[in-house]
């Protein structure tokens, strides 16, 4: 069973229907049972930084998501849900993320480029992770579905699976052995999209 985190957070629709799709068994729920039995666990996001994580804390399933990551159950974020995978942000500096990542959320700087960034842009995926994990059987330069004014910025720049270019490298997806995470929403991405969903479902 692959459980989308509801922490009131998130565009949980279109990540249910995504992976309905695929024919994976999937479940939207705030309860602690549903994360306890995962296999897979999906952690959406919108809006902004410091929103998302008062909303996680007020559901009181923080710890629990912590300790299934570090059991190693697979952990996909989402947009803002791969923000809060990090120590913190720009957007909300007094907040703290959950640090399962080490590293900060910084304002996307794109001289003469419309904030947010917002529309389909398309993704260099680095060399390491061609043909694997989420990114396994993507093609270079896919286009994908941005809508999004920050962007993290790892401690260790190797977690970087793919980047896009807007006004300036930004980080479109990362990976960090069980955790993977795209900045980008697979979910709006039509068939590539579809394709990475399918990818973290196999996983």
């Amino acid at each position: 069973m692959i459980t989308v985190i509801d922490y009131g957070a998130g565009n949980l629709f279109s990540v249910e229907k995504a992976f309905s799709a695929i024919g994976a068994e999937v479940c939207v729920s705030e309860r602690s049972v549903d994360l306890t039995s995962a296999d897979k666990i999906v952690l959406p996001g919108v809006g902004a930084f410091g929103d998302c994580m008062t909303r996680l804390n007020a559901s009181g399933l923080v710890p629990l998501l912590k300790e299934r990551i570090a059991e190693g159950v697979p952990l996909l974020g989402i947009c803002v849900g791969l923000q809060i995978l990090f120590e913190g942000s720009e957007e909300s500096p007094d907040v703290q993320g959950l640090g399962l990542l080490r590293g900060h959320v910084k304002k996307i700087s794109a001289k003469n480029k419309k904030i947010p960034h917002m529309g389909w842009n398309a993704v260099h995926i680095a060399e390491n992770y061609k043909g694997s994990g989420l990114l396994k059987n993507i093609p270079d330069a896919s286009y994908v579905y941005f809508v999004h004014s920050y962007h993290a910025v790892p401690s260790d720049p190797s977690m970087i699976s793919s980047t896009c270019c807007y006004g300036e490298e930004i980080t479109a997806s990362i990976a960090s052995k069980h955790i993977m995470a795209t900045q980008f929403h697979p979910e709006k991405s039509g068939k590539i999209g579809l394709a990475m969903i399918r990818n973290f479902a196999n996983c």
